[in-house]
């Protein structure tokens, strides 16, 4: 019945997904009362100033606890957390496995021996063993061997806001991370990648600048020259490919040929580097090559598809700087998510452990607000994600649906924020609970299958990764009809469910050309990621280069073209939103309008001669027969 409603876009509007939209507010009110409860237990100052291992809070007075020696201390002059053995991490309980104090000061030199550590509390008045010991007995008491800290102790400085004395030789942490990654045999190359890293830090930054800013510049390309981006996108990513595959068999045979001058570790490592990084992207562009000798009949259709959309840009160009408000926003949120996940980690009471130590625990129900912070993350951020899809789609929605070009609103985005804010929210958190509900399965069984990693059977094992990849596929097909869901809300103000089946009826009704739109549009803005992920780690291996003899720039350079790719396809997955909302704002207008007075079509002669083009391009491609004509009326 909905599907043969007359559509009235953009004339009625109403509230939708009420009751959605006050389960969310009581969910967020839940996640306010858990960041309230840890800071009223005191979390929030255990966590700023730090606490020792008997329960004291650094900087403050102190309450006694039961069974334990030292605590109830004053320490309000000492406001710095030191561990006795900072590099001592357990990474299976996620804690320093060492006696934790408060300080005054932290050493802010290497101290080698107990008399250093002796003299260092005597000239400072910060005593770094255990408070039974008085500093004139550390170099006496047979006790200083356990009570005191494990010599040399080094060089350390406060972290900022958080009163802890952090190691300042990198050392220290090269150890953590030899303990994560598991892959790495052998300790010293995980030294040499990290020192690697540190080495090349202001090339690294430069080049995620590079990232952004060519990203920026191909938004603007796309903008302004859509009819011939195609094809300069087509020669560039194959210059490109052929130039970065010949570059590093360049780079391999001359460093081969001068091999037997330098015998170093780090020119060996290189060496085998650029082999992998060469075969690798030979393989590469031979494949790119094959698809794009199938995808060449279809350049004409993206064409005239990127050039609607590029038009689009023109009038709304606030649309290129969404992926930055929604970035802000996530920040904003994962930080506060954090903060508070940090104070659930020091909320509870105080409970002596086995070695005498306090550990603080909840007790009850309160221990399962984890699960529920937990799912708050993912809901959250699945709402802050669509509503960025919601504005996108009311601002295309707008642009499409008015006929006068000039009687725009002056800024249809924040016209399209106002539209979500009093009438769509419910159906944006009805939207992302869907998606919730599919991730966290998946999630879980993530995680199962990481635990029983080499211990369950080969069937145990294919069974999981099975449910894993077809709960992956739904929620992949779920959050792109969320997305024409959405759409079809902002066309005519109609709750999720109802906005979903009719936006269903649309795609099926013209699948073909949903295959076609996807599959081209998809595959050249996937072409233009290539193209700033390969420019951007071109420019690297060429400055890394200089540093060869001393620096090892395999991490280097795979940081720096996984931020390219982040960058590029948080540019370019708008211009894929506003592609999808506009071909289902099309094919609503085909379908519900048929030119005759009173039904007049919406679309403008840019997206008529679209239309023309993508049908000759699909009966050339014998994809059309007799269900193109059904598809669509003749104009």
């Amino acid at each position: 019945k909905s599907s043969k409603r007359e559509w009235k876009p953009l004339e009625d509007h109403s509230c939708t997904d009420v009751p959605w939209l006050l389960l969310f507010i009581l969910f967020c009110i839940g996640m306010g009362f858990i960041c309230g409860f840890s800071i009223a237990t005191g979390a929030a100052a255990r966590l700023l100033s730090g606490y020792d291992s008997y329960g004291n809070i650094c900087g403050q007075k102190n309450v006694k606890v039961e069974g334990i020696v030292n605590s109830g201390l004053d320490l309000t002059h000492k406001k710095y957390v030191f561990f006795l053995d900072p590099c001592n991490i357990d990474l299976a309980h996620q804690k320093i496995k060492s006696i934790a104090l408060c300080v005054s000061a932290c050493p802010r030199k290497e101290l080698k021996t107990l008399a250093d550590i002796q003299k260092f509390a005597e000239t400072n008045g910060s005593t770094l063993c255990s408070y039974e010991l008085q500093p004139s007995e550390y170099t006496a008491d047979p006790r200083a061997a356990k009570l005191c800290p494990k010599y040399p102790v080094p060089e350390s400085a406060p972290i900022p806001f958080f009163h802890r004395c952090a190691p300042v030789n990198i050392s220290c942490y090269a150890k953590f991370a030899e303990a994560l990654i598991t892959f790495v045999s052998d300790s010293s190359v995980l030294h040499r990648l990290i020192s690697g890293v540190m080495t090349s830090k202001e090339i690294i930054m430069g080049l995620c600048l590079l990232s952004l800013v060519l990203s920026m510049i191909l938004m603007v390309i796309i903008r302004y020259i859509s009819r011939v981006l195609v094809w300069i996108l087509t020669i560039l990513v194959i210059l490109g490919s052929l130039g970065g595959t010949g570059v590093l068999w360049w780079l391999y045979a001359k460093q081969r040929i001068s091999a037997g001058a330098l015998e170093t570790q780090v020119a060996k490592d290189n060496l085998q580097a650029l082999l992998i990084y060469a075969i690798a992207a030979t393989v590469f562009t031979v494949i790119l090559f094959l698809i794009m000798l199938i995808m060449r009949k279809r350049v004409a259709l993206t064409i005239a598809l990127f050039h609607v959309a590029g038009k689009v840009f023109i009038h709304l160009p606030l649309l290129v700087f969404q992926p930055f408000w929604t970035f802000f926003v996530l920040i904003l949120f994962w930080t506060y998510w954090i903060a508070v996940l940090l104070f659930l980690g020091t909320t509870g009471s105080p409970v002596p452990n086995e070695e005498g130590f306090v550990e603080f625990r909840m007790a009850g129900p309160l221990k399962y607000m984890w699960w529920y912070h937990i799912v708050g993350l993912i809901w959250i951020s699945e709402f802050i994600l669509a509503c960025q899809q919601m504005t996108v789609a009311g601002a295309v929605v707008t642009y499409y649906f008015t006929r006068e070009k000039r009687n725009l609103p002056f800024t249809p985005i924040l016209a399209s924020v106002n539209r979500l804010v009093c009438y769509h929210l419910g159906t944006v958190a009805k939207g992302s609970f869907i998606i919730t509900l599919v991730k966290i399965p998946r999630m879980i069984l993530m995680y199962i299958h990481t635990q029983l990693k080499g211990k369950e059977n080969a069937c145990a094992r294919c069974m999981l990764k099975a449910c894993i990849c077809c709960l992956w596929c739904l929620e992949k097909c779920l959050t792109y009809l969320n997305q024409n869901a959405y759409t079809a809300t902002a066309i005519n103000s109609t709750n999720f469910c109802t906005s979903a089946k009719d936006a269903f009826v649309i795609l099926v009704e013209n699948a073909l050309r949903v295959a076609a739109i996807n599959t081209v549009g998809d595959f050249m803005l996937f072409l233009g990621k290539v193209l700033i992920v390969c420019s951007t780690g071109l420019a690297g291996i060429m400055l890394l280069n200089y540093q060869r003899d001393y620096t090892i720039w395999v991490l280097p350079l795979i940081i720096v073209c996984l931020f390219a790719f982040l960058v590029a396809h948080c540019f370019l997955s708008i211009y894929e939103m506003v592609v999808d909302v506009l071909f289902l704002c099309f094919a609503i207008d085909t379908k519900y309008n048929d030119g005759s007075p009173g039904r007049e079509f919406y679309m403008d002669k840019v997206l008529m001669e679209f239309v023309e083009n993508s049908r000759k391009s699909m009966k050339e491609a014998g994809r059309g027969g007799g269900a193109e004509g059904r598809e669509l009326k003749p104009m």
